[in-house]
């Protein structure tokens, strides 16, 4: 007789990993056998549907046994285990196959103060006949064995296998009367029906199999190698035959045939397509350990010289050391010239093994000057010797050979910053075989230095030998600054003398202003006159250098669509004066232009009459910070004027390593392909990384720095396709060439430990028309150093934004307005460096889009106000549970402890704000370890509806069809129609408050100011202690005491009226 316990999953269980998680798996204790299933690694809610067996000696005898079920966290950290429940199962209760059913079973504490939730499910039964053990098809591979008679133990596979054996020592055989007990690493034979990995255990010579089910979720390649790192070890139950560990590699079309035991037959089958993987597990942020800084091996692989040379030392230690052989070409000299067109067209053509570049060539010069830099990758360099040739470039035929120099790699010399640039120097060039000198001569520097060599961003690397025209500079790495931006603030008071056209009229005069390509307009005066006032801010955007100019112009309205320009006046800024605080700025009368009738109907000739002026107060505001990021994000928080910047009070480093597993972005010859870089935005600095060519899987291994003046900002890093390498590129979406989006990552400064290295590989994810899609991952290595960490907390208690945002803070229109303006001219600004950053990597950055309508942002934000009321939610429902005596020892308790502060008020304010530390000290454990990054479920980005995602990338305005604009517009006001009926149901019970007093309901308002008038006598009379004791014994009474119908006063109130009945 066999006893089978199946674990099925829990749910709601106990986070006990300190990261908000667990690791949960089950152990069953019977009648001293001891078995155990798989752990589910970093899940509250794991699923085993595995099936545990046990020998049942005596069936009859089951009713005085107890099964005993416990659920415990593996820690990963320190070896060891966290209790999180247990079940105790009475044996009468064990039915036999086919009549067991599905329980759901809650936790049980192990101690009285232990906290313990969740709940488990189990089937219990009592099979007949044992079943063997067989493994279902898994969704990856699967392992089906047929043991044959025993054979001796395979040879140990080679290294470059992905099948490894360690034989287990032998287990001596248990006493007879006693079935064998196994210990925490030791797990009985268990038969899953849930989806398995490919991890098999094989006996050696004995006819038994022992399958050991692995973590159900589907990870990355990284996750997958350390589960691969560490196999369970396993004791058979009924055999005590030598067992080897064989660990199959969880990747497809990969066989195992070849290697496995003789004897055995080992079948894999693909995964079945139509699976879906566990998308959650996919889109963690994962830990990496990369190879950084002084982390790196001293010494060099070809000995103390040459390559790597004796030493090398950088500050770039959050990088992997990237070694590059570098070339610097300077110039030539009395190069020989064609004995038949008498000149000169020389070039340089540096080669190394199958790598080969050229310089520009220059026509008619025997003195060319080039002063260009070849950099070709140490891990591409299949030479030893590197050969620069100068060349006479041919109109027709072949170019002629004018002489070369030749280098022995095992000769040049090493230099790593901070070491003074290598000197270049003066080389005779040989002929073709290198048997001797030729005329001419070239000056070169040949060195092996990193990546933090000043000559890597202009560079030409061979990486990219195919690029050519304007994408050899649309390749480099640059750092971009901002420009520095001003509001122009332009206070329009009045104006004088306004003469119409219309002599016969009265004006009705506004005024428009323009900056660039920004206008804005006063209102209409609202007085019909010639002295028209108007006092109104108008507040534009400006960048310096100062390009543009204040134009103003005086209209008069003369119908809705004529307006006619009564007077005009262009002011460069330059003149107006910069306001580093509150004070008045003094105004000024300006004369306005007017030009006469025969300039309106095209005549050449002007009239200028200063009979006209305007008074205004114009300044530049340098106390405000400008936004062009939204507040939410914000990297940087000065106000625009230098003077009134602090002291930064850290640093932050970051190290750009590279991505993994890019998704192809275009078509390249016919194939997918992806050419990537990475920006980075923090403050006024950007930065870009030089493109990696046709990679899916780049390495950057840039480091950049910048300085911190608040803790409270987020860096934001972008990767990129780059569309602008002059080949023939075509952009999948059709269209102009735009660099595409690969995604984004985001990093709050004041998530991250002071004076710690952060190595983490992000996920890039980016919302598509058809959903949520990773496309990739970024690898970033982070470290922020605390200059002052007195000035760093000191900032806590001071405002995010300069003070003049909160003593003269604008309008929220204003502040969008102002906010699209400063993106545009940053936008433009940036486009103009060379090489330009798009318009498209900017206003992604800057997330210009992230005020459109979303139904799916609608959604997120609503669960996330109501993640925020489930505090108080879970408070109501335990008050409600102690008034309701569902747990007597509680509610006592809260007698005990009310009846403490009513007799000492004086604790109940520290009771409060001791209980609040407490709670911090005891999360304290439950930190986050990590930065946060982009959550799909908090951004509902997972059960969108498709036709909402289509919303969300649709055109503003819309270029829909109209049946679908009217069945979105059916749809918004199907919602607008719920928050409506929201927003009336919270006005009706504000209006029932304020009906208690309005006589709006004489009876009501009678009782209820009697009411009043008792309950002041009472409480004047009645010491306050006795009230708050009575009350709160009131709320707390029995359920024996209680009524099922509504309170008394909660009956009144919604008796009282509201004006809803007024309302058409």
């Amino acid at each position: 007789m066999k006893l089978i316990v199946e674990v099925v999953d829990a749910h709601d269980l106990m986070p006990k990993d300190g990261e908000g998680s667990s690791s949960p798996f089950v152990e069953v204790d019977i009648e001293n056998q001891l078995s155990r299933t798989r752990t589910v690694h970093k899940n509250l809610n794991p699923v085993w549907n595995q099936k545990l067996t046990f020998n049942l000696d005596d069936p009859k005898n089951l009713h005085n046994h107890t099964i005993e079920v416990c659920v415990y966290n593996e820690r990963r950290s320190f070896p060891g285990r966290n209790f999180l429940g247990k079940v105790r199962l009475h044996g009468s209760n064990i039915v036999r196959q086919g009549e067991e059913a599905l329980q759901r079973i809650p936790l049980e504490k192990k101690w009285f103060f232990s906290y313990i939730k969740g709940e488990i499910s189990l089937k219990i039964y009592i099979s007949e006949e044992p079943k063997p053990p067989t493994l279902p098809p898994p969704p990856q591979t699967h392992i089906s064995e047929e043991l044959k008679p025993p054979t001796p133990p395979p040879p140990p596979p080679p290294p470059q296998t992905h099948i490894s054996e360690e034989p287990i020592p032998p287990t001596p055989p248990p006493p007879p009367p006693h079935p064998p007990t196994v210990s925490d690493k030791a797990i009985a034979t268990t038969t899953t029906t849930d989806k398995l990995t490919a991890t098999a255990i094989v006996a050696d010579t004995a006819n038994t199999t022992a399958v050991v089910p692995d973590n159900t979720t589907t990870e990355g390649p990284q996750k997958e190698e350390e589960e691969i790192k560490e196999p369970v070890e396993v004791k058979l139950v009924e055999t005590t035959q030598y067992i080897n560990k064989v660990q199959v590699s969880k990747q497809l079309g990969k066989t195992v045939e070849e290697r496995r035991p003789e004897g055995i037959q080992l079948t894999m089958h693909q995964m079945n397509p139509q699976a879906q993987p566990n998308r959650q597990e996919d889109y963690k942020l994962k830990d990496t350990s990369p190879p950084l800084g002084e982390q790196w091996p001293m010494g060099g692989s070809r000995g103390n010289r040459g390559w790597m040379g004796d030493r090398y030392t950088s500050t770039y230690d959050l990088v992997e050391q990237m070694f590059y052989l570098y070339v610097r070409v300077v110039k030539a000299k009395e190069l020989p010239t064609n004995s038949i067109t008498a000149s000169c067209d020389p070039y340089v053509e540096v080669k190394l093994g199958n790598y080969k570049g050229t310089t520009k060539h220059f026509e008619k010069k025997i003195n060319p000057e080039w002063n260009q830099v070849f950099a070709f990758s140490k891990e591409r360099i299949q030479s030893s010797m590197v050969e620069v040739f100068v060349k006479d470039r041919e109109m027709v035929g072949r170019d002629d050979y004018l002489g070369k120099v030749v280098f022995d790699m095992n000769e040049v010399p090493t230099r790593v910053p901070p070491d003074s640039p290598l000197a270049p120097q003066w080389y005779r060039l040989e002929d073709r075989r290198g048997e001797g000198k030729v005329r001419g001569e070239i000056m070169l520097a040949v060195w092996m230095g990193t990546q933090a060599d000043e000559a890597f961003p202009e560079a030409w690397h061979s990486d990219a030998a195919f690029v050519h025209g304007e994408g050899v500079f649309n390749i480099r790495s640059k750092v971009y600054v901002s420009p520095k931006l001003w509001y122009l603030r332009v206070n329009v008071i009045e104006a004088q003398d306004v003469q119409p056209h219309d002599r016969g009229r009265i004006p009705e005069v506004f005024v428009k202003a323009q900056v660039g390509s920004q206008v804005l307009r006063t209102k209409l005066c609202p007085t019909r006159t010639t002295n028209p006032l108007w006092n109104e801010d108008l507040v534009f955007v400006a960048a310096e250098p100062f390009e543009e100019q204040l134009v103003l112009t005086v209209e008069d309205r003369v119908h809705q669509t004529k307006d006619d320009v009564l007077g005009k006046i262009s002011m460069p800024l330059n003149n107006f004066e910069k306001r580093l605080d509150y004070r008045p700025v003094h105004s000024r009368w300006f004369n306005l232009e007017k030009f006469g009738f025969g300039v309106l109907e095209g005549d050449k000739r002007k009239e200028l009459k200063f009979s006209s002026r305007i008074h205004l107060r114009v300044c530049l505001e340098g106390a405000y910070h400008v936004l062009d990021e939204s507040t939410m994000y914000i990297s940087d928080q000065r106000p625009t004027a230098r003077q009134l910047w602090k002291q930064p009070i850290g640093i932050l480093e970051v190290g750009i390593l590279g991505a993994q597993g890019l998704l192809p972005m275009k078509m390249k010859d016919g194939r997918g392909a992806s050419d990537a870089y990475c920006v980075a935005k923090y403050g006024q600095k950007w930065v870009r990384t030089r493109t990696i060519i046709d990679s899916f899987s780049p390495k950057w291994n840039e480091q950049y720095t910048w300085e911190v003046y608040d803790p409270c900002t987020v860096i934001t890093l972008g990767v990129f396709d780059n569309c602008h390498l002059g080949g023939n590129e075509k952009p999948t979406n059709g269209g102009p060439a735009r660099d595409s989006r690969i995604g984004k990552v985001r990093i709050r400064l004041s998530t991250l430990h002071t004076d710690r290295m952060y190595t983490h590989s992000y996920p890039l994810l980016v919302l598509h028309p058809s959903g949520v899609k990773k496309m990739g991952e970024l690898q970033l290595a982070v470290r922020f150093t605390c200059l002052s960490m007195v000035n760093m907390i000191h900032l806590y208690g001071h405002p995010p934004l300069p003070k003049m945002h909160y003593l003269h803070p604008f309008t929220v229109n204003q502040l969008d307005s102002l906010r699209y303006q400063a993106m545009n001219i940053v936008a433009v600004r940036l486009g103009r460096a060379e090489p330009p950053l798009r318009k498209e990597v900017v206003e992604y950055m800057l997330d210009v889009d992230s005020h459109m309508w979303s139904m799916r942002r609608s959604k997120a934000n609503f669960f996330r106000i109501m993640s925020l009321f489930s505090g108080m939610i879970a408070i109501g429902k335990w008050f409600n549970d102690v008034s309701q005596w569902k747990n007597p020892i509680t509610t006592v308790l809260v007698h005990v402890l009310f009846l403490i502060l009513i007799w000492y008020p004086e604790l109940i304010l520290p009771t409060i704000f001791l209980y609040m530390f407490l709670i911090g000290i005891w999360n304290y454990r439950f930190r986050p370890r990590n930065p946060p990054h982009m959550d799909t479920r908090l951004s509902w980005a997972e059960a969108v509806h498709p036709d909402e995602l289509d919303e969300e990338f649709d055109t503003f305005p819309t270029t829909k069809q109209h049946d679908v604009v009217r069945m979105r517009y059916d749809r918004l006001r199907s919602v607008a129609g719920r928050i409506q009926t929201v927003v009336g149901d919270m006005a009706t019970q504000g209006e029932r408050f304020q009906s208690l007093l309005s006589w709006r309901d004489p009876r009501a308002t009678s009782l209820f100011i009697v009411f009043c008038l008792c309950a002041a006598v009472v409480l004047y009379v009645t010491p306050f202690r006795v009230v708050a004791l009575l009350v709160g014994l009131y709320m707390l009474r029995h359920p024996r005491f209680r009524s099922k119908l509504p309170s008394v006063p909660s009956n009144f109130f919604k008796r009282l009226p509201a004006r809803i009945d007024s309302m058409l």
